[in-house]
């Protein structure tokens, strides 16, 4: 787990996980250093993880007033709960969707909620917050925002991919892997993340892209992707390749009992390889 700034507003509470016969995939969440202080996502929900304490090694979690939920999936929530009860002030930003999806497994409680909508904005006190739904993702309550103020942008799963090292992954840059790696990576993970864009008129989703080129982020702060700085109209051409990149085609249980036999035996402490 790493922590890092981008810029002077941002700080990116870094993870990742390895994703056999894929590399290492990065898991964020972020914090925007606003007048009233944005909690982006809440990590992963692995009982080695601490996102409490994390947060707390770079604010105090009372000071916080928003928490952006980008949608919620489960590598996004794992702190939300422990997070609202150390921030009494804050609010779940979220949509009906997403809060009528996080109420099948532990509601929010209504009055903590803010419903907002893409389309919409959120004044957090020295910016504004534009709300937009991402042009990839795997869930129907997905919505990003672009912090005009850092000319950043906060796409959620979208522009995510795989990286070869985990020091890549947990890197602060995602610039520093190969350009034609990069696009591999982004278009693999657009396939596993939204099988279904292999499926939509490829002038509508093409339209889709439109409205980030015109936003023109500087810097571009995927979930699934170290922070990208300078590089956003690349991505976006990369993204716009996706419905014509091979589908994604999971391993099956014969393929799986290859990787398992591949893997090293668990060796007992003072002891033989375990059965």
């Amino acid at each position: 787990m790493t922590t890092h700034r981008v810029g002077r507003d941002i700080t990116v509470l870094g993870d990742s996980l390895p994703v056999p016969g894929m590399g290492f995939l990065t898991v964020n969440a972020f914090v925007l250093h606003a007048r009233e202080p944005v909690v982006v996502d809440t990590g992963l929900g692995l009982p080695d993880r601490d996102f409490l304490a994390r947060l707390g090694s770079v604010m105090d979690p009372v000071d916080v007033r928003w928490i952006w939920l980008t949608h919620p999936d489960r590598d996004h929530t794992g702190g939300l709960f422990d997070l609202l009860e150390a921030a009494p002030d804050a609010r779940v930003v979220t949509t009906y969707i997403g809060a009528g999806i996080m109420s099948t497994e532990r509601p929010l409680p209504t009055s903590r909620v803010f419903l907002l909508n893409p389309g919409q904005s959120l004044d957090v006190g020295d910016r504004t917050l534009y709300a937009f739904r991402p042009p990839l993702f795997d869930n129907p309550a997905t919505v990003g925002f672009y912090d005009d103020r850092s000319r950043t942008c906060f796409s959620s799963d979208c522009f995510g991919g795989p990286m070869p090292t985990s020091e890549l992954a947990d890197s602060g840059d995602a610039g520093a892997l190969d350009a034609d790696q990069l696009e591999g990576a982004q278009l693999l993970w657009a396939t596993v993340d939204s099988p279904w864009v292999h499926i939509v008129d490829r002038d509508g989703f093409l339209a889709g892209l439109r409205p980030l080129r015109e936003m023109d982020p500087e810097t571009v702060l995927s979930v699934h992707l170290p922070p990208a700085v300078g590089i956003t109209g690349r991505m976006l051409d990369t993204l716009g390749r996706a419905p014509e990149a091979d589908p994604f085609v999971g391993p099956d249980q014969e393929a799986l009992e290859r990787m398992l036999a591949g893997f090293e035996p668990v060796r007992p402490q003072g002891g033989a390889p375990a059965a």
